[in-house]
């Protein structure tokens, strides 16, 4: 296990996750990395560490580099434990290293660690010298954690950029244009829409300040690296953060005895007669995290539902609690859904979509299995709504 170099003195150090296909129910199929950076200056510098299991291999690619009982500093931008599972065993290599967090930071790592370390707790604005080069450090709360930091290098133009810019994503190639792009952008995408969407106007004010600096590289803490495309995601983050729709409807359910799905098909084409981009996604075959990352710029989240002992799908339930947490705003919604006793989900399923910001523009109901004249007419109000 080899550190990789970013640049003359600035190595990667971090650990490759090829197995992980859940992350806090975020479905990764591409497995993660997790990301660490040395720099190798009158100060040596650890910035971050990697999830517990994967320590041995992060200190087998510092090692390659310099004995880890040299290091000096030790930045740690964010206390979550894929971040910062691997500091025991850092400090206890290094272990008159200073470590340096952001208030909320020392809080968090004390409360989950419980260890006396050598803490340095610093504000935005603060500027830790290395010798030839520095690290200016920025509290970034709430992207997504309260004690989230970045670091800037500015004599390197670098941007140690947290869970900001990442992507779960598992692969020996280690940066943007080493790897195929539109892979890359698709999992950025989706790991905006699974974790950071919550906190765009958070994103938002820090995209101001990042769009003061000169970053020639991002440095984030998951997948892949930006060298050549770090502009690029800067302005994807900036038009998701932003909450831009475009002409598109999602059309998300659940069925039983396909009539449901009749009536989810009916919606799909009024929207697609009506010239919107359209996506049909069953519940039993697409997983939430994935649904999330179609519903990022969709201007209609439409929800469909059978009726199942007086209530919704239990995937339905499950998705909408997932959809409620990350907080997509200002969206339309269609709920519907077929019933043979009584359309209790429907009014469930309004409820919820309402009480999590989105405009219930109609709520359709057929009972038992929609005939051709039931479609017929679920396709033409809808039409007319559009």
């Amino acid at each position: 296990m080899k550190a990789v170099k970013v640049k003359e003195g600035i190595y990667w150090v971090g650990g490759i996750d090829w197995n992980i296909r859940s992350f806090h129910g975020y479905l990764t199929q591409r497995g993660s990395t997790y990301n660490a950076y040395l720099i190798i200056d009158e100060k040596i510098t650890l910035i971050d560490t990697v999830k517990s299991y994967l320590i041995s291999e992060m200190i087998e690619r510092i090692s390659s580099v310099i004995d880890p009982s040299k290091i000096d500093y030790v930045i740690s931008n964010h206390v979550e434990m894929d971040h910062s599972g691997g500091l025991s065993e850092i400090m206890k290599l290094a272990p008159n290293a200073t470590l340096f967090c952001s208030p909320r930071g020392e809080t968090g790592l004390r409360e989950h660690y419980r260890e006396n370390w050598n803490f340095k707790p610093t504000e935005s604005g603060t500027i830790l010298n290395l010798g030839k080069r520095s690290l200016h450090f920025i509290l970034t709360p709430m992207v997504h954690w309260p004690d989230n930091m970045v670091s800037y290098m500015p004599e390197e133009k670098i941007l140690f950029s947290n869970d900001a810019f990442g992507q779960h994503l598992a692969s020996s190639e280690r940066f943007d244009d080493e790897y195929p792009l539109d892979i890359i952008m698709m999992e950025a995408r989706k790991y905006y829409a699974n974790i950071v969407l919550p906190y765009s106007k958070q994103v938002q004010k820090v995209l101001v300040g990042v769009n003061e600096l000169d970053i020639e590289i991002i440095a984030n803490s998951h997948g892949i690296i930006w060298r050549k495309h770090a502009r690029q995601i800067i302005e994807a983050y900036a038009s998701w953060a932003s909450n831009e729709t475009r002409k598109k409807a999602l059309v998300v359910y659940d069925t039983m005895w396909h009539s449901t799905e009749s009536m989810a098909l009916a919606i799909q084409d009024a929207f697609e007669q009506s010239g919107y981009v359209t996506s049909l996604l069953n519940l039993q075959y697409n997983h939430i995290s994935d649904v999330m990352t179609e519903v990022i710029d969709a201007e209609y989240i439409c929800i469909g539902s059978p009726t199942l002992n007086g209530r919704m799908m239990p995937t339905v339930s499950a998705f909408l609690t997932y959809l409620s947490g990350l907080a997509p705003r200002d969206r339309k919604t269609i709920v519907f859904g077929s019933y043979g006793w009584g359309p209790k989900q429907i009014e469930d399923i309004a409820k919820q979509m309402t009480e999590s910001g989105f405009e219930v523009v109609t709520t359709e109901k057929i009972k038992f299995v929609p005939s051709t004249e039931d479609l017929d007419g679920l396709r033409s109000r809808i039409k007319a709504l559009l």
